[in-house]
C-alpha cells in the first residue's frame, strides 16, 4: 500500500509521538514492538525515532493473519491449549531488566469471526495464560508503555465497507492521525496541553473521594461502587520505573477502579465489541454483588459466554472511565472497530484485571490487600462502550447523597 506524501509526513509524525509522548523511551532502554505484518513502514518509523532518542535496541514481534488463521484451519484439536510460554517468559524478563514495550494494533477485527468459537476460546484462554507475568507488570504500570494504532487494509475496510481498499485505508488514515493529534504545527505541544486537560479532570474526582457510580439511560441502570483506597488517572502518568509516559494514543479518558463485589443492576453496551477477531453485538448483561449474573448479545453469545468464564475474575469488572459524548473520536461518527479508539468515544467499563496505578498507596500492598479494597484480578482486561449521548452518570457520596456528573453523555461539573 503506497502512502500519499501528505500520509508519508502524518506517519513519521505519529512514529516521533508514539516515541517522544507514548512511550517516552529512556536513554539506554531497550524497546520491545509487536505489531501486525502490515504495519511493518511505522515499526521502522518508530525504530529509527527511538534509536535517535537514545534507545539501546529495538526488537519488533510481527503478527501474521494467514499464520493465525492456518492455526485454526489445520492444527491438531488436542493442540490448541499450547501457547508461547518461552516468548512471554522472555519479554516479562526482559521488561524487569528495563525494558520499554510498543503495541502497534491494526489487526482485522472480525479476523476470527467464521472460526469455531470453541477453539477461538482455547487459543485465547492459553495465550491469556501465557502472558499474565508480562501482562501484570503492565496492569501495575511498573514499565512504560505505549499503544499506537496502523491502518491496515483488513482493519480499513470493516471501518469503511463501501470504499474501495485504497480509499478505505486512505479515510483511515485520516481518522487515525486527527485522533492522534498529529495533524497541528507541534503535535508534542498538542499533547502537553492535552494531559494538563486530563489530569484537571482526573484531581477534580480525587479530591471529591465519590463511594459510586450510578449510570442510567436506555436500558440502563446501573451502580458502580468505587474500590477503597482508588484514584482517577488520565493521560501521561509516572511508571513504576519513574518514566512518564501515554500509554494510549489516542486518549479522551479518565478512570479508576472499580469495587469488584459492588456492582449492581443493568447495562446495555452502546457500541459493539470486536474481541480477538470476533463481534459480540448488542451486550446486556445484569449484576449482582459485583458479579456478571445475566449476559445476552444479539451476536456473539458463545463467545461472550466463554469469555465471562474465563476465570473467576471475568464476570468482574476492572476499570470504568468516563469519557464525554462530545470527544473527537465520537464527534467523528466512526465506528473503528477497534477497542483504542471506541473507547475514547464514549464512557465504559472493563471486565477483568485491575490497573493497581489506579489504586493508593500501592508499594506495601499485597494482591490479597488490594482485593480487599475492591480490586480484581483475572486474566482478561476487556473494555465495552455503555456511554452515550443519552447517558447520564451521578456521583454517589458516601452519605448517599448524589449530585450530577454527566448529562446527556457530557460533563455537568467542569473543574
Amino acid at each position: 500500500m503506497v502512502l500519499s506524501p501528505q500520509h508519508e509526513h502524518l506517519l513519521d509524525r505519529l512514529a516521533e509521538v508514539a516515541v517522544r509522548v507514548g512511550v517516552n523511551i529512556a536513554h539506554g532502554q531497550q524497546l520491545l514492538i509487536t505489531a501486525p505484518l502490515d504495519a511493518v513502514p511505522l515499526v521502522r518509523r518508530i525504530t529509527e525515532h527511538a534509536y535517535r532518542a537514545g534507545a539501546s535496541l529495538v526488537t519488533p514481534f510481527y503478527a501474521d493473519d494467514v499464520a493465525t488463521l492456518a492455526r485454526f484451519h489445520h492444527a491438531a484439536d488436542d493442540t490448541l491449549d499450547t501457547a508461547a510460554d518461552w516468548l512471554h517468559d522472555g519479554m516479562a524478563n526482559a521488561y524487569r531488566k528495563g525494558a520499554a514495550r510498543m503495541a502497534i494494533t491494526g489487526a482485522n477485527p472480525v479476523l476470527l469471526a467464521n472460526e469455531n468459537a470453541e477453539r477461538v476460546s482455547r487459543v485465547g484462554r492459553a495465550a491469556s495464560r501465557a502472558g499474565r507475568p508480562a501482562m501484570e507488570l503492565i496492569t501495575r504500570f511498573a514499565i512504560n508503555w505505549n499503544i499506537v494504532a496502523f491502518a491496515t487494509p483488513a482493519w480499513a475496510q470493516q471501518v469503511f465497507p463501501d470504499l474501495s481498499v485504497d480509499a478505505a485505508v486512505s479515510r483511515l488514515w485520516d481518522a487515525i492521525f486527527q485522533a492522534s493529534r498529529v495533524t497541528v504545527d507541534d503535535p508534542v505541544a498538542e499533547w502537553k496541553a492535552h494531559n494538563a486537560h486530563l489530569h484537571k479532570r482526573a484531581a477534580w474526582l480525587n479530591d471529591r473521594r465519590f463511594a459510586a457510580l450510578h449510570f442510567s439511560g436506555p436500558d440502563t441502570d446501573l451502580t458502580v461502587g468505587l474500590a477503597d483506597g482508588h484514584a482517577w488517572a488520565g493521560g501521561a502518568e509516572p511508571a513504576g520505573n519513574g518514566i512518564t509516559c501515554n500509554p494510549n494514543i489516542p486518549t479522551e479518558e479518565v478512570f479508576t477502579t472499580p469495587h469488584a463485589r459492588k456492582v449492581s443492576g443493568t447495562v446495555r453496551a452502546t457500541k459493539p465489541l470486536f474481541h480477538q477477531g470476533t463481534l459480540i453485538d448488542d451486550i446486556a448483561v445484569r449484576f449482582e454483588d459485583g458479579r456478571i449474573v445475566e449476559a445476552h448479545a444479539r451476536t456473539g453469545q458463545d463467545v461472550l459466554e466463554r469469555i465471562l468464564d474465563t476465570d473467576d475474575g471475568a464476570r468482574r469488572l476492572g476499570e470504568v472511565a468516563l469519557v464525554p459524548a462530545s470527544s473527537p473520536i465520537s464527534e467523528s461518527g466512526i465506528l473503528f472497530r477497534n477497542t483504542l479508539f471506541d473507547e475514547n468515544a464514549a464512557s465504559h467499563i472493563a471486565l477483568g484485571q485491575s490497573y493497581a496505578k489506579c489504586m493508593l498507596d500501592t508499594d506495601n500492598l499485597t494482591e490479597a490487600h488490594l482485593a480487599q479494597q475492591g480490586a480484581n484480578t483475572s486474566f482478561i482486561h476487556i473494555d465495552w462502550m455503555i456511554g452515550s449521548s443519552k447517558i447520564d452518570v451521578d456521583a454517589i457520596n458516601h452519605d448517599g447523597t448524589r449530585e450530577p456528573l454527566m448529562r446527556q453523555g457530557e460533563w455537568s461539573n467542569q473543574p
